[in-house]
């Protein structure tokens, strides 16, 4: 052992120290400083580009941005702001313009006097995005001049040049990502659309749209959205809670500056059972909170208490009423624009400046005094609501009480459904919610019993959207996945959230038959995480399985097909596009395979298809759940229609 030490000691030397110059650290380690390289990461590149142009909207210099995805999945980004400054750099010798796109932590947003706030404040933005694209055009309109540079791998292909005159000002980003280093280079509209729609409510009076050259509308326009908010947040809330049932109709908006921190808060109820806070810092959506938002929240909780105690409507109450009980059905978006935030990690999903939460909390104490001193009939329905609230947490505490007398939630035993895997390596260890008593026998026969589990479901199980959580706690089939995963919910203080410290997968597969039926139970189960069990989901753990909707055979050759194009490509391959001369099995549930055929199509880890559940945008995600589970049918049609080309109903 010793003899092999020596031999490396004496390999690593100076010559093994790599220096990575200029802008190769990022093209080495991209991860690092754009989150990740695969759909996520790649539509990073894009908002980097888009968060310049607002910077510029924020100093007030910029009112217009346009983003377009063109035929080639490269990306063009238009603002008419200032321009980045082409002339030299004295410290770098090189125009201004090649150094904010080739060298990191270059930008005027270190410069205090060049930019208030904003967004992408460790100034790898724009350099980061040239780094990761195979070409990058930069053109820059200014002083009269429009001006141009192209970089490839985010190395110059040559010096500034003058390419025209123009009056007006702006500057125009093209770059194409590298096929290379991305695991898609093909960007989604939804996605992009979703981030410019929240810079549109966030920033009121800034126009931006989304235009697709990859998709041409029957009337030979392409396809494209614009955004624009007259009135910011309470346009937000709106749209956010469009398919809830409204306590009152009020937006309560807060538009202030307290201790230096420009506060905007715009906030309503409604009748469910859930709390739907969205927080950002800059324009940063703060997925994990911070001072910010407990600052919200103490102001939030103290003023309504007040109130609720000085209208004397808590006096017959005989239920302790806590901080959560003010939250229930309250949908809320806070923003803040701060100097210098500091950020907790590398994701800046968590804001850390201690001084935000005084100024949020008086700024969010004195607007809601005064809402519930001029609306008494709102401040009565808000109060009675939080009466209803802490009733109902009471109920599933003792409905906690009593599933954890008989072991579920508490972790003393398992359902009897369940067949478990032999490992106990939570990392390695994945779970197949299977719908039907028959599918998973089905599966338990075809699975490796090593790391992989088995829970069957009983037909649909309760919709979570439309119910009270201590009615959630007594659905058997709900109390069954809580035990099978490991999952606790609620301590001393009657919280509701879950604690997942003990997950026993780290792979939770939702495996349903390819039908309509299918579908909406799978949606059933999702709705179900995304209200109540939401940190699997942030963290990667949810998983949709792909079962093949054919079998197709012509002669000897068979081939699974999960898709109609699919099918379509089998019979152009072996019967001259005829779908006739083909044999096809149509599988119209899981019940229909037997066990090998469910293993190598859909359980093997070797040639399955699994859907990864994320959530790219939290407050778009509310409004979709709300409105294809909640009460509100016209929202959900329409949703529907509009989507009607993707949806597969079988005669």
């Amino acid at each position: 052992m010793s003899e092999e030490l020596n031999v490396d000691s004496a390999a690593y030397s100076a010559d093994s120290i790599q220096v990575l110059e200029g802008l190769e650290a990022v093209r080495k380690r991209p991860a690092m400083y754009i989150g990740d390289i695969g759909i996520k990461g790649l539509h990073h590149l894009v908002y980097e580009v888009v968060d310049n142009s607002i910077d510029e909207a924020l100093a007030g210099y910029a009112n217009h941005i346009d983003v377009i995805i063109n035929e080639d999945n490269s990306i063009t980004v238009i603002d008419n702001g200032r321009g980045i400054p082409v002339d030299m750099h004295e410290k770098e010798h090189k125009s201004a313009l090649e150094v904010v796109l080739t060298v990191l932590h270059a930008g005027g947003k270190f410069d205090k006097g060049s930019y208030k706030v904003s967004g992408g404040l460790h100034g790898v933005g724009v350099s980061c995005v040239n780094a990761l694209s195979t070409y990058l055009r930069a053109e820059v309109k200014r002083n009269g001049k429009i001006y141009m540079q192209e970089f490839s791998c985010g190395k110059p292909l040559h010096d500034v040049e003058v390419i025209g005159t123009t009056e007006e000002t702006g500057t125009i980003i093209t770059f194409r990502p590298d096929a290379d280093i991305f695991t898609d280079v093909v960007y989604k509209f939804d996605i992009l659309a979703s981030r410019l729609r929240d810079l549109g409510y966030l920033n009121a009076g800034i126009y931006l749209s989304l235009t697709d050259k990859r998709e041409v509308l029957e009337n030979g326009d392409f396809r494209k959205e614009e955004f624009f908010s007259v009135e910011g947040l309470k346009e937000f809330v709106r749209y956010i809670d469009s398919t809830k049932e409204h306590l009152f109709e009020d937006i309560i908006h807060i538009s202030t500056e307290r201790q230096g921190v420009p506060v905007e808060v715009a906030m309503t109820y409604n009748t469910s059972y859930n709390e739907n806070l969205f927080s950002y810092v800059n324009n940063i959506n703060t997925i994990e909170g911070g001072t910010h938002v407990a600052g919200f929240r103490r102001g939030l909780t103290r003023t309504l208490k007040k109130y609720a105690e000085d209208s004397k409507m808590l006096e017959k109450v005989k239920v302790e009423i806590s901080s959560d009980d003010f939250r229930e059905g309250l949908t809320a978006v806070i923003s803040v624009k701060v100097m210098e935030p500091q950020f907790e990690g590398q994701t800046k999903t968590k804001l850390g400046n201690n001084e935000v939460i005084g100024a949020v909390d008086v700024a969010v104490s004195e607007a809601l005094r005064n809402f519930l001193e001029e609306n008494p009939k709102q401040a009565k329905a808000i109060v009675e609501k939080v009466i209803l609230a802490a009733t109902a947490r009471h109920a599933a505490r003792h409905a906690r009480e009593m599933v954890q007398r008989k072991s579920p939630l508490s972790g003393g035993g398992l359902p009897g459904k369940l067949a478990d895997c032999s490992q106990r390596n939570p990392e390695v260890c994945e779970i197949f919610l299977v719908e039907g008593d028959s599918a998973g026998g089905t599966a338990k026969q075809g699975r490796d019993r090593a790391f992989q589990a088995i829970l069957p479901l009983r037909g649909k199980i309760l919709n979570v959207e439309k119910a009270m959580h201590h009615k959630v706690l007594e659905s058997q089939e709900i109390r069954n996945i809580y035990t099978a995963l490991g999952v606790t919910i609620g301590t001393e203080d009657d919280t509701k959230e879950a604690n997942i410290s003990k997950l026993r997968y780290h792979k939770i597969i939702i495996m349903t038959d390819a039908d309509v039926d299918g579908s909406h139970i799978a949606t059933l189960i999702m709705t179900f995480f995304f209200r109540h069990m939401r940190p699997l989901i942030e963290n990667g753990y949810l998983y949709i399985a792909t079962p093949p909707l054919y079998l197709c055979r012509k002669g000897k050759i068979e081939e699974y097909c999960w898709t109609e194009q699919q099918r379509t490509q089998f019979a152009l391959k072996y019967a001259n596009g005829d779908v006739n001369q083909i044999y096809t099995q149509r599988y119209k549930g899981l019940g229909e395979m037997n066990s090998h055929q469910l293993w190598e199509t859909t359980m093997d880890p070797a040639h399955r298809t699994l859907r990864q559940v994320t959530i790219d945008n939290a407050a778009e995600a509310d409004r979709v759940f709300s409105m294809l589970m909640g009460e509100e049918v016209g929202p959900r049609r329409e949703f529907i229609e509009a989507h009607a080309t993707y949806a597969n109903i079988d005669a």
